[in-house]
């Protein structure tokens, strides 16, 4: 904690930073605590070591992934629709906050990685850094916001060619198409970059920096919130397939997935 900003790292589970149920437990206490404090005016958030997400920990968030097997029967399917929007409340506490909020990425960002960054308000990254909307890939359809939120931020064209596509793209793609603020050359420019542009948020007044976020976000909101549950009740009904599974084995085989749209 410095100059009214503070960092949130995030938790790093064994040698890869990929999200399991405690990211998704803790990281809407952390910003609910942090949104109390008066001594905070600014969040960073950022990756441990090399890397800012690798998305989810397929092994770890492996009892939701059982809820989407072929064959599912209703409850199964009502639990996995509930368990769909916990996940989605924790980013959705991130974007909640009236305090800006500044991600700095380096290495991959993929899949829930990049669902985080489009929750928060600028984005800054290596020109190594390296992002994608993963879960297209994974016979999934991206259900944690960047579907919802990317499309107020790159626009409508360049939202459904990363969607479809489920490509991978760098950092100069994501300055020229308007994901990123700002492209810098390693993490030490990265770190110093991005505590320049936060120290500069925090000196403007919290109230007005506060109404700025209120009156951006009124109307995009409410159209994030639909999505949510719409993309929620969708994955809920039709996740579990054929496909997933073909997906999930071929991740496992390190192979790409044949896909027959069962």
């Amino acid at each position: 904690m410095a100059d009214l900003i503070a960092t949130v790292t995030l938790l790093k589970r064994g040698p890869t930073p990929s999200m399991g149920a405690a990211h998704f437990e803790e990281l809407p206490l952390v910003f609910s605590g942090l949104e109390a404090r008066d001594d905070v005016r600014v969040i960073v958030i950022r990756g441990a070591g090399d890397h800012f997400s690798f998305g989810l920990d397929l092994v770890d968030m492996r009892p939701l992934l059982d809820l989407a097997r072929p064959g599912a029967n209703a409850a199964d399917r009502q639990a996995l629709l509930r368990r769909i929007a916990d996940l989605q409340a924790a980013f959705t506490r991130v974007a909640a906050t009236t305090k800006p909020v500044v991600a700095a990425v380096d290495g991959w960002c993929i899949g829930a990685g990049l669902d985080l960054i489009s929750a928060a308000d600028l984005r800054i990254a290596t020109q190594g850094a390296r992002f994608s909307i993963r879960e297209t890939r994974m016979a999934m359809v991206a259900d944690l916001g960047s579907l919802q939120r990317l499309v107020g931020i790159i626009g409508d064209g360049h939202l459904r060619e990363l969607a479809l596509t489920g490509r991978d793209f760098t950092a100069a793609d994501g300055l020229q198409i308007g994901l990123l603020n700002r492209v810098v050359t390693d993490v030490g420019a990265l770190h110093a970059t991005t505590m320049e542009l936060a120290k500069e948020l925090a000196h403007n007044s919290p109230l007005v920096l506060s109404g700025v976020k209120r009156v951006l976000s009124e109307q995009r909101e409410s159209r994030v919130r639909a999505g949510l549950e719409l993309v929620a009740a969708w994955n809920a009904a039709f996740m579990p397939s054929d496909d997933l599974l073909e997906a999930l084995n071929a991740f496992a085989e390190r192979r790409r997935a044949e896909f027959s749209g069962r």
